[in-house]
């Protein structure tokens, strides 16, 4: 599934350059042994003014972190921001931000020909992205029947449309000057949440947590909030393969670079993702579990400061990382050229691969940049902060896709590769929808503050969020008001065309 040899015997250096990365690892591994220097002095820095401590045992200990110093003005600005925006239905929402982003087009590839199909295609949406079926949805709806929405339901399988349709609501959702507070859309934060289902469907496995069959929504949430990949995943497998994936897909798309930095659990880990994910152009920021028992790995002969002696391990090599330098490379530009996924890459060269040149290399090259990071994440307050951010931010969406889909995974439901996804990317494009609107509202009410002379401080808005749900009713009885926006989302009629014409 690599790239053929002969291929890239002839295409090297072309992939090199789009990688940015030196031919042979001299260069690079150079430039990282500075960086492990300045980080190791750093570290040091932070146990002579005692943020950092070493205890008798061997193992590190980290001071709190404080929280940020408040007089409860952002919690209550943001309790006066959402009661001036008001309650909404979700009928409502979705057709709000249907007509600024157009995702009922994408999804049905062209504009709906009139009022019922349009309908059947929220409903459809609101079917695979909720625990409830298309009957229900219809009971809700009543403007549809059920026999619409399921044959809508097989539209949104088709491959492709629903990432669409999503990447379209972020970009509008991203437009509003208050997501440049939040963040600059250029980090991220992965992890993945579980939905209860049948034991009998294909991705169910136990959650560990709650005893019960689940499969696993893989999410990456930028620091503005927005959710720009999707996966569903089998529990109780490592996740870095599929964070290292949808990192590389999302920034395939971005002309600003994409991603630089990928905050995820100790789940979402390897010491092989790490070193893939830095050639690959970002870096894997791992919360760890069991912290202070982390050793830093350093190379043969590398001085560090003494106190630091009882948490570092001379054990990396770099004779490995120069054999298979080459192979690693190979690796890296055929998950970036989409030959091979990274989930597929990273199971191949998992903890079984030991003894293949490839894997020696990426485990050796892993240990040292993880090292890097902790000597960063150890002596930076203020990095460790943002990365707890990042992770927060994630588990508040994931909080606000648990509001929407409250339920299971019906036995009937996701048996089909196709379906499954469906699934997953229908509850993503909801999640989106509730983040794109709250940011326009929060956006034109602070504006219409800001416009009578009303104070409202940037830091207080930095600390806000979107993924807000209590003011919007997801169930109950819908209509959805399609005569008030039907000149912009239906097709017009051909004696309409004709005479606009």
């Amino acid at each position: 599934m690599l790239i053929p040899p002969s291929e890239w015997e002839s295409e090297r250096d072309r992939h090199l350059s789009l990688l940015g990365l030196p031919a042979t690892a001299d260069p690079f591994l150079e430039r990282l042994t500075e960086n492990l220097k300045a980080s190791l002095a750093a570290l040091e820095e932070a146990r002579e003014a005692g943020r950092v401590t070493i205890g008798k045992d061997g193992a590190l200990h980290l001071s709190t972190l404080e929280a940020l110093p408040t007089d409860g003005i952002p919690r209550r600005t943001r309790d006066l921001l959402f009661k001036a925006i008001g309650t909404a239905q979700f009928a409502d929402l979705m057709m709000e931000v249907d007509v600024h982003t157009g995702f009922s087009e994408v999804l049905l590839a062209r504009k709906a020909r009139d009022a019922k199909e349009l309908v059947s295609l929220y409903g459809a949406l609101m079917a695979h992205g909720t625990e409830i079926d298309a009957k229900g949805v219809a009971a809700m709806i009543q403007q549809v029947d059920a026999a619409a929405i399921s044959n809508t339901m097989r539209v949104l399988e088709m491959s492709g449309r629903l990432s669409r349709a999503n990447a379209r609501v972020v970009e509008f959702q991203r437009t509003h000057p208050i997501t440049e507070l939040w963040g600059t859309g250029q980090r991220a934060s992965s992890d993945s949440m579980s939905l209860d289902t049948s034991p009998h469907l294909f991705y169910a496995r136990v959650d560990p947590r709650r005893r019960t069959h689940a499969v696993g929504i893989y999410t990456h949430v930028l620091d503005q909030h927005g959710i720009v990949y999707n996966q569903p995943i089998v529990l109780n497998e490592r996740q870095a393969g599929v964070a290292i994936e949808g990192a590389v897909r999302h920034s395939d798309t971005r002309e600003d670079g994409g991603l630089l930095a990928l905050a995820v659990d100790t789940h979402g880990y390897t010491n092989v993702g790490m070193a893939v994910s830095k050639l690959l152009g970002f870096d894997l920021c791992p919360r760890l579990r069991n912290l202070s028992e982390r050793k830093l790995y350093l190379t043969r002969g590398m001085e560090v400061a003494k106190d630091l002696a009882p948490i570092v391990d001379h054990g990396i090599s770099l004779k490995p990382i120069r054999d298979g330098w080459d192979g690693l490379l190979r690796l890296v530009a055929s998950i970036k050229s989409g030959r091979v996924s990274a989930v597929v890459a990273l199971q191949r060269f998992g903890s079984a691969a030991q003894g293949d040149p490839i894997y020696r290399a990426a485990e050796q090259l892993g240990k040292l940049l993880r090292t890097l990071f902790l000597c960063d994440y150890f002596s930076n307050v203020e990095f460790r902060r943002e990365m707890h951010a990042l992770l927060n931010r994630g588990e508040s969406v994931h909080e606000l896709q648990r509001t929407i889909y409250t339920g299971k995974v019906t036995p009937e439901r996701g048996r089909r590769r196709d379906e499954i996804i469906a699934i997953s990317g229908s509850l993503t494009l909801l999640t989106n929808l509730v983040i794109a609107w709250n940011t326009q509202r929060m956006q034109s009410t602070v504006d219409a503050w800001r416009g009578k002379g009303q104070r409202v401080d940037d830091d207080w808005l930095r600390r806000m969020g979107p993924a807000h749900s209590a003011h919007v009713n997801f169930r109950g009885t819908f209509r959805f008001p399609v005569e008030q926006y039907q000149d912009m989302l239906l097709e017009a009629a051909p004696w309409q065309a004709a005479a606009g014409s």
